[in-house]
């Protein structure tokens, strides 16, 4: 089984995280804006950037934005990708640990990688950095895994081909495990629609920047590709496939206990 530390197991996928990872709808930042208070004078730390997706649609909104990414390759994409923007800068460091200063932050955001973080320490320091009255926003898109052909197919070649699939899809929290991780500061819980139309090209991009799919080299390489050409072309309508999310996001206060 690959290693679930986050820090490594990202850094051969990180062209095809760049090109095929889906983005985050714009209806979680009308959310953010016109009900929760977030204004775009707010100084965002996105921490466990990676290639900076998220960190990209707030800086677009106005923002300055720290990107936190401690594993080089996807901060570096993300300096490419971002850094001529004088209001992004990059820091190598890890979720618990962010080397910002206390009370320096007004939003500190996870998207699509909270369930790396060890819960409690990652606590105690964005409780640390956010300003008095800042708050925490905890974002996955999370895959819908059935409901037509194609997407009952895409959850089969998973749970067939891939190698830690289960390990890692059992590490997103549900919105009690969010509620129970705020305690008495959450605040508030949204769903959003969100989806991908990919050619053929693009669901292959998009299944190989899972870190749970074997690479190039290893024996199941070529069969779980087969089986995606199968599938493809077994659910395509007009060249083209829909992978479907829903967005969620949990956001609040952050205490610092254990």
């Amino acid at each position: 089984m690959p290693s679930l530390d986050s820090t490594r197991r990202f850094s051969d996928r990180v062209a095809d995280y760049v090109r095929y990872r889906p983005g985050y709808p714009p209806a979680l930042l009308e959310w953010l804006r016109a009900d929760q208070g977030v204004s775009p004078s707010w100084l965002v730390a996105d921490v466990g950037a990676g290639t900076g997706i998220c960190s990209r649609m707030f800086l677009e909104a106005g923002h300055a934005v720290i990107a936190v990414e401690p594993n080089a390759a996807m901060r570096a994409a993300a300096v490419e990708a971002l850094g001529s923007s004088p209001r992004f800068r990059a820091v190598d460091a890890p979720a618990e640990a962010t080397s910002l200063p206390g009370g320096s932050v007004d939003l500190v955001l996870a998207a699509q990688s909270f369930h790396w973080f060890e819960p409690d320490a990652v606590r105690r320091e964005w409780a640390r950095i956010l300003r008095p009255g800042g708050l925490a926003l905890v974002v996955w898109n999370s895959r819908r895994t059935g409901g037509t052909s194609f997407l009952d197919g895409y959850e089969k070649l998973l749970r067939e081909h891939a190698t830690d699939y289960a390990a890692v899809a059992e590490r997103y929290a549900d919105e009690p495990a969010m509620r129970a991780w705020f305690g008495a500061g959450f605040r508030a819980a949204g769903s959003f629609e969100n989806r991908q139309v990919l050619d053929l090209e693009g669901l292959r991009g998009r299944l190989l920047s899972s870190t749970y799919v074997p690479p190039p080299g290893h024996p199941g390489h070529q069969p779980m590709l087969e089986a995606l050409q199968e599938l493809f072309d077994g659910t395509a309508s007009a060249g083209h496939v829909t992978l479907e999310y829903r967005t969620r996001a949990y956001l609040g206060a952050v205490m610092g206990g254990p």
